[in-house]
């Protein structure tokens, strides 16, 4: 499936009867891939646990299989660019991860600028008294979670403004 900007979510939506499906939030990291889903009002990111890399095949049957499992009709993937704004070698790698991706699902996906997703998530894990270790666990899907949550909102604005205009 294509790539889609966030402004082009609400119309896809829309035009694809979104009703009774979730958006996936996905945090690409070297070991693990953190997971998260909204709920069915497409309004709060909820973590999921994380997927263990293996290798790129079995990575992305368990993936397509949770997607189809929550019903997700798109993909928030985080883009981590550099706190200046340029592309890195992980950005890189997680445009390669979509494109290797795409002939395999029919979900569309969204890049998100994930700039201090991560950090956002640890401050909060901290906030909540989570042990290291267990941070070190969960880290990846809060960050997922963060990445979600932001697009949802931003969504969910454009959606008040198409309301809104018509």
């Amino acid at each position: 499936m294509a790539i889609l900007e966030i402004t082009e979510l609400p119309d896809f939506l829309q035009s694809n009867q979104a009703t009774g499906k979730t958006i996936a939030g996905l945090d690409l990291g070297t070991k693990t891939i953190g997971l998260a889903i909204s709920d069915l009002g497409l309004s709060f990111a909820n973590p999921r646990p994380v997927i263990k890399r293996v290798k790129f095949t079995i990575d992305a049957q368990t993936l397509i299989k949770q997607l189809a499992d929550e019903k997700a009709c798109a993909i928030i993937i985080g883009l981590p660019m550099n706190m200046d704004g340029t592309a890195g070698p992980r950005v890189q790698a997680t445009k390669a991860f979509v494109r290797t991706m795409q002939p395999l699902t029919d979900i569309p996906f969204v890049f998100w600028d994930e700039r201090l997703s991560t950090v956002a998530a640890e401050r909060a894990l901290i906030g909540m008294d989570v042990s290291r270790q267990k941070r070190a666990e969960r880290i990846d899907s809060a960050a997922a979670a963060f990445i979600l949550q932001g697009a949802l909102d931003r969504l969910n604005m454009l959606r008040r403004q198409l309301d809104s205009e018509l």
